[in-house]
């Protein structure tokens, strides 16, 4: 649901929740120790903000893992992401599954070798009738590529729309199209800027930064982040006025958390 043409239901716990995992390689090397470990502990990271998810009832969680442009880092550094990431498929699914966890990975894959694309096939598989939390890794993805390849695909099975495309028409070609747009979306590392990771998809979500590091994110952090969220006024588009008047009439509920809203109707 596109929240430029509807006006998304509002809940006090964000329904889907995007993360960019940044500050691996910095807390490592505050910590004297090689890029790699910060990449180790940061696997940890994402084992809790899981299962602090579903804790908290987010029932779509997406995380940007590799970027299309992480290409452009050290080979060897490169090497052991990759090297992590099919670690993580070959020991995590099980226990993602038993925990009702569906696994969905986003990005280009084709440069990916067989064995790592049949892992993700696999894993997809295994776990694609869970519904407790749908989990995105977005690998080797780009928020650009992910715009042009959806128009490309969309163009192919419709020539005739060249010239009436519209955002309905090209959204089920979109990586994303399995989720709802994000609600909250969370940058930990100290970065204020959302690089290329769905840029589409957050045109209204909510945005917060923090200096934590990747490898330090908890649940803590996660319900800073969710309090946050609740501060906001989200009005799409809407005055003051009109967000309470819909909730009077029951169509959102009430995120804001403090008891008045001091700041004048936009």
């Amino acid at each position: 649901m596109s929240s430029t043409q509807t006006i998304p239901q509002v809940t006090a716990v964000p329904k889907h929740v995007a993360i960019i995992m940044d500050g691996n390689g910095r807390w490592a090397t505050r910590r004297f120790l090689p890029r790699v470990a910060g990449h180790q502990r940061g696997v940890e990271a994402v084992r809790e903000a899981v299962r602090a998810s579903i804790e908290r009832g987010v029932r779509y969680l997406t995380l940007f893992a590799f970027s299309s442009e992480n290409w452009r880092r050290p080979e060897e550094e490169v090497s052991v992401l990759l090297q992590l990431f099919r670690m993580v498929l070959e020991q995590e699914v099980a226990k993602l599954h038993a925990s009702g966890v569906r696994l969905k990975i986003v990005g280009d894959l084709e440069r990916f070798d067989s064995r790592l694309r049949d892992l993700i096939r696999r894993a997809e598989a295994k776990t694609e009738a869970n519904t407790r939390l749908t989990l995105t890794v977005c690998a080797n993805y780009g928020g650009r590529w992910d715009v042009i390849q959806a128009t490309r695909a969309l163009l192919a099975d419709r020539p005739d729309l060249v010239s009436s495309l519209t955002e309905s028409d090209l959204e089920p070609y979109l990586a994303m199209a399995h989720a709802p747009e994000p609600d909250l979306f969370i940058r930990t590392g100290g970065e204020m800027r959302i690089s290329n990771f769905l840029i589409w998809q957050l045109a209204y979500a909510e945005l917060f930064f923090t200096d934590t590091f990747w490898p330090d994110f908890n649940a803590k952090t996660l319900d800073e982040a969710i309090a946050s969220y609740r501060n906001r006024e989200r009005r799409f588009g809407r005055t003051s006025e009109q967000v309470r008047e819909s909730r009077r009439q029951g169509r959102d509920e009430q995120v804001r958390l403090a008891p008045e809203d001091s700041r004048a109707d936009a």
